[in-house]
């Protein structure tokens, strides 16, 4: 953002003005994220037949950026040059952090600096800590990758919703959460009709931000049920010494009621709960982070990581390292045709 350039609070700014929009897009971004956040916009350009949003699409080097379904999207404009808006939102998705440098930070932070909206979603939550920008020590960001986070940046809290809108930064959980997010601005920007219109023309009834990111998590949600209690502690302690004897204690019951319990709703005894959640943490981490093997044995709970490997391999059917390799090769850094006419694999 070449230039000192201070912008008000984009949600005070007259309604005369038109908001500016950048769309920062990093390898395997949610392209479901994105369609949502771009159809608003133009949605409510159209509904209104005015231009009341402008939007733009940038990477870091401004080269097409390939979505996490494989699909390729071209953009205007690169880090070096990036132009002065009032909300940027980064889309981050299965690397967020192995693709994050230090130029994309330092835009980010620059960009906070001269009054910029930054808005994270899905995974980019891992590049605005990365940058130092929570300044409430909060985030949010897609489940399957709070346990990443998690060993990451143990201080910054993660809040079990769908988003956040704070003081200068917002964070989405990716998905149909990125519609409720943009529904929100759009409702601030241009009123509460306006967005209306917009959620009515995607089908769409807009949910409040809190609303929690899984179904499992809105059941009964003054009284959380005996089994939710039982997976969100087994979550939370993934290194569990004494499985029943922690859930006894923490949850007021008997060792026999504990095992009955997860026999009767879980079909399961619950060494054997705590391993299949285990795992599942296991493998989130091999999706979105680099950690080596012990690492992630160690975070699991795993007393070694050959134990780590044949519990993995006889649940997904792989070791881990073949579980990762599986899904990097498919992720490819620059676009099919170039590699054809290289003659070169994909790396």
């Amino acid at each position: 953002m070449p230039g000192r350039h201070v912008l008000n609070d984009p949600f005070l700014a007259s309604r005369d003005a038109v908001p500016r929009f950048l769309f920062l897009l990093q390898p395997e971004f949610p392209m479901n994220a994105f369609v949502l956040a771009t159809e608003t916009l133009r949605i409510a350009n159209q509904n209104s037949g005015r231009q009341l949003f402008d939007w733009s699409f940038a990477s870091e080097t401004g080269q097409p950026v390939r979505a996490s379904n494989g699909m390729w999207v071209d953009v205007e404009h690169k880090l070096a040059s990036l132009p002065r808006v009032d909300f940027l939102l980064l889309f981050e998705g299965n690397l967020p952090t192995q693709r994050n440098s230090q130029r994309l930070l330092a835009s980010l932070r620059t960009a906070r600096r001269h009054g910029t909206f930054v808005i994270a979603i899905d995974t980019a939550a891992f590049a605005l800590a990365q940058a130092g920008l929570n300044n409430d020590d909060t985030t949010v960001l897609h489940w399957e990758a709070a346990r990443a986070f998690a060993e990451r940046f143990p201080s910054i809290a993660i809040r079990n919703q769908i988003y956040h809108l704070g003081e200068g930064l917002g964070f989405a959980a990716g998905g149909v959460a990125t519609l409720d997010l943009m529904l929100d601005i759009i409702a601030r920007l241009r009123g509460r009709v306006l967005a209306n219109e917009v959620a009515n023309a995607l089908v769409h009834s807009p949910r409040a931000p809190e609303t929690a990111q899984r179904i499992d998590d809105t059941r009964d949600a003054g009284t959380p049920s005996l089994s939710r209690r039982m997976v969100s502690l087994l979550e939370q302690n993934l290194d569990f010494p004494r499985v029943r004897q922690e859930l006894e204690r923490q949850l007021g019951l008997a060792v026999r009621s504990v095992e009955r319990h997860c026999r009767t709703h879980f079909s399961q005894s619950p060494m054997q709960l705590s391993l299949r959640i285990r795992l599942q943490a296991a493998r989130n981490l091999l999706f979105y982070e680099e950690l080596e093997a012990k690492e992630i044995s160690d975070a699991c709970g795993f007393s070694y990581p050959s134990v780590f490997t044949r519990a993995f391999k006889a649940q997904f059917g792989q070791t881990p390292r073949q579980f990762r390799a599986s899904f990097r090769a498919a992720q490819q850094p620059v676009r099919p045709e170039i590699v054809r006419l290289s003659g070169k694999p994909a790396g």
